[in-house]
């Protein structure tokens, strides 16, 4: 089916299917179209329209999104109908169109994505896709997963898992904060690759510096080994503009309540087509095919107004533009990262190209504690932001997004200013 029958579909239950808010931003989006992304990326005028569609907290300045980033105010009142209009249908709705609204949100997400119906699901989060895929796994004794000390928690935690249960062995390696090449990035993973290495988990984005590893290269060379790769996308997606299948990797997850702006409780799981069938499920499904991707992916009773808002999500990323949309949130790290790089005692933990990183940077103090340095900036300075406290990376990430205006930047930027004096 295609959207229109979907919002058929809905508005024959009761619940709404249109999307206003579209109007008004795409009016806005129509009077600058013809502007460059990287010229518009600079243009407050229009960046503050996209700002005035957001419920925005007046009593600080939040500049810790990575962890969540809020939805516009469009989406979260379609999200609010959608969670009443299904409590009202109750049973009548879960035992007839549910299934079918949850296939035509994955099938925009594959779209979105790139890739093929039959290899995406829509999961829960990041952690269960990938956790997913490294459980999944026909681990032997001996066998070898290699990671990076600065990669998500979550996942290491599955990896030690699997050491504990099939006595697998983890290789770690540590990334640096500024490399000189993409070549010394895929090296440090090369190298640790022997005969016994089953599978490879990289970043996208490193989520505590906002580093941005080169995917492609790093698959090219592990693929050329023999070696599967799981790219962890928790916020990539819908932050760079790209393709999944353009990254030439196995496994993708991510979560849509970061970048997409989604509800909570949504991500997403890319399998290619010839890996599916590898993998075991997590939980027992009923029998299918082993290449259907689908019996990788039942958890239950899902929570379906989180679905349904999942193409809000997508059409208002969309009408914004993906191109758009990177290019402003680069331009808001460097406009903060270029003033306090120098500045005596502030040291800025991700690199400096532009290729390296998008809206994500972490920033810290000389001989101050990132928490000490979060709770100074939120006590004093009404700012909101995360302290980061691991190997290599000692600092507050700062993650804003597209309602973030430059003037709350500059009030940032003179905060540091005076506590690293």
């Amino acid at each position: 089916m295609d959207k229109r029958t979907f919002i058929k579909q809905l508005s024959a239950l009761g619940i709404s299917g249109t999307f206003p808010f579209m109007e008004v931003l795409g009016k806005s989006i129509q009077e600058f179209a013809d502007v460059p992304e990287t010229i518009l990326a600079s243009n407050e005028d229009f960046w503050s329209r996209i700002r005035s569609g957001y419920r925005l907290n007046p009593d600080y300045i939040n500049l810790e999104n990575g962890y969540y980033c809020m939805m516009p105010q469009e989406t979260l009142n379609t999200y609010l109908e959608n969670v009443k209009e299904i409590n009202f249908l109750a049973s009548r709705y879960m035992r007839t169109v549910q299934l079918d609204n949850r296939n035509l949100a994955r099938q925009e997400l594959a779209d979105m994505a790139g890739c093929s119906f039959d290899e995406m699901v829509i999961t829960r989060n990041t952690t269960e896709s990938l956790d997913l895929v490294i459980g999944g796994q026909e681990w032997k004794q001996g066998d070898e997963a290699i990671y990076a000390a600065q990669d998500y928690g979550s996942m290491m935690d599955m990896f030690r898992l699997m050491e504990e249960r099939f006595g697998i062995v983890s290789k770690i390696v540590s990334l640096p904060n500024h490399p000189e090449s993409d070549e010394e990035i895929v090296s440090l993973y090369e190298s640790q690759i022997t005969d016994r290495t089953r599978l490879l988990m990289i970043s996208h984005i490193v989520n505590i510096t906002g580093q941005v590893l080169p995917v492609r290269k790093i698959c090219d060379m592990a693929q050329d080994k023999g070696v599967e790769v799981m790219v962890d996308g928790a916020h990539a997606f819908a932050h760079l503009d790209f393709r999944i299948p353009d990254l030439n990797c196995d496994y993708y997850g991510a979560s849509l309540h970061k970048w997409l702006s989604a509800p909570l409780g949504a991500g997403l799981l890319y399998v290619k087509k010839d890996k599916i069938n590898k993998l075991w499920p997590l939980f027992a499904a009923e029998e299918l095919p082993r290449d259907d991707i689908d019996r990788l992916n039942h958890t239950g009773t899902t929570p379906v107004h989180v679905e349904l808002t999942i193409p809000n999500a997508i059409g208002y990323h969309q009408m914004i533009g993906s191109a758009r949309k990177e290019a402003r949130l680069k331009y808001l790290k460097a406009y903060w990262t270029n003033k306090v790089r120098g500045i005596p005692n502030i040291l800025v933990n991700t690199p400096f190209e532009e290729e390296r990183s998008c809206a994500i940077a972490n920033v810290g103090i000389r001989d101050m504690n990132s928490k000490e340095m979060a709770n100074i900036l939120f006590e004093k300075y009404n700012i909101w932001v995360v302290a980061i406290d691991r190997p290599g990376v000692h600092g507050c990430r700062i993650t804003p997004n597209v309602f973030t205006s430059t003037k709350e930047l500059d009030l940032f930027v003179d905060a540091l200013t005076e506590m690293a004096i």
